[in-house]
């Protein structure tokens, strides 16, 4: 046994192991060192067990592909279950505690201004109908609800997020994915993990750009619109930018796509951002507190939409990716690779025997890798959501005046 980072080796490919593995459908491997002692592992259904000290435990084989996806240094072999530490535990305590020390010390920071308190050199607009009192409409919180406005707003808040949600709830695999086999020595684990961090600057960015500079500038229902004209051809060209990658290897499809992916997420930063202040345009800002609330009912939504969708779109395309390899093997050669006839080839896939890169290896010289495609479907159908959005918000009107409520002091 070795000790290998913070994981616990049971068996190592070093020169020093002798491994002889039987042809038989259940297979052993006779691993030893010394005359002391010996690893006997076997598979059961889907599951691989090695005895260890007279104990029968569960283990995992690391092919040099697996462990390449970690960011600990560790060599071929096999692992013993439940010795291994991500540090995923940690980091989320981490980031739970600095979340509630920052939301806690914000909230206690937060003060009600004087009555009177105005910022300085600021004046309030002339009042429209020379009153003296600046007449603000407002529509009530349960006749917003009842409005087209509302809904067709909601439907394109949801849409745009369920885009950004999708890109950020793959982001590490997707990018391992579609480019760690085309470019290894480039994407590594470590760039993925810069990219999802990048991610996540685009949303904070996007916040800080839509609405504090283009939005301001240009008006909400522009800053909207502007999603759309930024999100639909970024969506179709990344599948562009894989193909090119395919076919060319090289940075700048890679850029391409991190740009483009960048850039859809900082709309949809951009969308939360700019949703208060373009619902008070709409409905008044008295009861927007509470409208926003109700219209925030579209972010679950797509937080769990989105992300179901994308991985029911990638999950097809890989089946039909093992379909279409398998049709190219010969049977025998299947038989041969895997133990079992192309009949059961989604058993094989359940239990892990067949994967994609496996099927790489049986299939004739010069099959492309279907690997780097599997998520093109999903970008064309984040495109065509992004066009349902953008067509939601052009039937955003300016609110027909029956809505609001009548002025204080007065009566319908």
């Amino acid at each position: 046994v070795s000790t290998q980072s913070t994981w616990e080796a049971v068996v190592s490919t070093q020169s020093t192991w002798e491994a002889v593995v039987s042809t038989q459908s259940t297979w052993e491997a006779v691993v030893s060192t010394q005359s002391t002692w010996e690893a006997v592992v076997s598979t059961q259904s889907t599951w691989v067990f090695a005895e260890v000290a007279g104990e029968l435990k569960e283990v995992v084989v690391g092919s040099a592909a697996d462990v390449a996806k970690v960011s600990a240094d560790l060599a071929e072999g096999v692992y013993l279950v439940g010795t291994g530490d991500t540090g995923a535990a940690t980091a989320l305590m981490v980031l739970g505690a600095g979340y509630g020390a920052a939301m806690l010390g914000s909230a206690l920071t937060l003060k009600v201004p004087q009555p009177g308190w105005k910022p300085e050199g600021w004046s309030p607009p002339a009042p429209a109908d020379g009153s003296g009192a600046v007449a603000e409409r407002n529509v009530h919180l349960d006749t917003a609800w009842k409005t087209p406005q509302f809904w067709m707003l909601w439907t394109t808040f949801g849409l745009t997020a369920s885009a950004g949600m999708a890109v950020f709830s793959v982001a590490k695999p997707m990018m391992t994915e579609v480019f760690g086999g085309l470019l290894p020595s480039v994407v590594t684990a470590g760039f993925a993990s810069s990219y999802l961090m990048m991610t996540a600057g685009a949303n904070l960015g996007g916040r800080l750009f839509w609405s504090g500079l283009f939005s301001d500038k240009f008006g909400r229902r522009n800053t909207f619109h502007m999603f759309a004209l930024v999100g639909v051809p970024c969506w179709l060209a990344l599948p562009f930018c894989i193909s090119t990658m395919v076919s060319a290897p090289g940075t700048l499809p890679l850029f391409a796509f991190c740009g483009g992916t960048i850039a859809i997420i900082s709309c949809m930063g951009g969308t939360y951002a700019t949703l208060p202040a373009y619902e008070a345009d709409l409905f008044g800002s008295k009861y927007v507190g509470a409208i926003h609330g109700r219209m925030l009912t579209a972010s679950s939504v797509a937080s769990l939409a989105g992300t179901s969708l994308l991985l029911a779109l990638r999950s097809n395309a890989e089946n039909e990716a093992f379909n279409d390899l398998t049709a190219k093997i010969d049977g025998d050669a299947f038989m041969s690779a895997f133990g079992a006839p192309k009949t059961s080839l989604n058993e094989l896939i359940e239990a892990k025997t067949v994967t994609i890169n496996k099927l790489m290896d049986v299939v004739p010289a010069g099959t492309q890798d279907p690997s780097p495609f599997l998520y093109d479907s999903t970008m064309y159908t984040m495109a065509g959501l992004t066009c349902v959005a953008a067509a939601s918000h052009y039937m955003v009107k300016p609110m027909n005046p029956k809505y609001y409520e009548p002025p204080e002091g007065k009566t319908e």
